[in-house]
């Protein structure tokens, strides 16, 4: 299973050491931009690997949404490049403490395949999945309203695979764990349901301007 670190890439293992740099840097105090014991990383895009990245077709992948929804649905990637885009320009915040600002993705928003499939409202969470296996949970709230996109282009390039292509999910608003690489399926539920490193002590929820890292954070 495995996949990003807690912002980045694949997981580590049980007892696996980690990459060096999962540690993160010293605390800096925040601006009206960095989140609090957040660095400003520049013009880089770190990578934090800890096991095989997976090599994907495009033409081979499909995105699906189930679970607590009237139209259980499923889109090529053909499909999925025929809905309206949309670009998501701004920061993005890792557990790691680092923050990239002024960044770009493209893709589509998640309001896009929400509405296609409509959550019944008994729906309150969703659990995003991985090609990988990989699972990180969120509330539904946190990827509606424009909180949220599916993308696959980065600065107007390809998404690279290290970096969750050919597609992965985009949530800029939470530590960089929640926008789960190489996505491939969303669950809606009516419960909370923790994922892979929610299960392994990170926070449920990952707000960046709370420092909610951990566990009891």
């Amino acid at each position: 299973m495995v996949q990003p670190t807690a912002c980045s890439v694949p997981g580590l293992r049980h007892n696996e050491p980690m990459t060096r740099g999962f540690s993160g840097r010293p605390r800096r105090p925040a601006n009206d931009r960095l989140p609090p014991g957040q660095y400003d990383v520049g013009k880089d895009f770190p990578v934090l690997t800890a096991e095989v990245t997976p090599r994907l077709d495009p033409e081979k992948l499909t995105l699906t949404i189930d679970g607590l929804v009237e139209r259980e649905s499923t889109w090529t990637w053909k499909e999925l490049h025929q809905l309206p885009g949309s670009v998501y320009r701004g920061d993005i915040h890792c557990v790691t403490t680092w923050s990239k600002f002024d960044t770009s993705f493209g893709g589509i928003s998640a309001d896009i395949l929400l509405a296609a499939a409509s959550p019944l409202p008994s729906a309150t969470h969703v659990m995003i999945r991985s090609t990988t296996g990989y699972t990180t949970n969120l509330p539904l709230s946190d990827i509606s309203d424009g909180k949220a996109w599916v993308v696959w282009d980065h600065e107007g390039h390809p998404l690279p695979v290290e970096h969750g292509g050919p597609m992965r999910f985009l949530v800029p608003h939470l530590y960089f764990w929640k926008s789960a690489k190489w996505v491939s399926k969303l669950t809606l539920m009516d419960h909370d349901q923790q994922g892979f490193w929610e299960r392994n002590g990170y926070h449920d929820h990952g707000d960046p301007w709370k420092e909610e890292r951990y566990q009891g954070d």
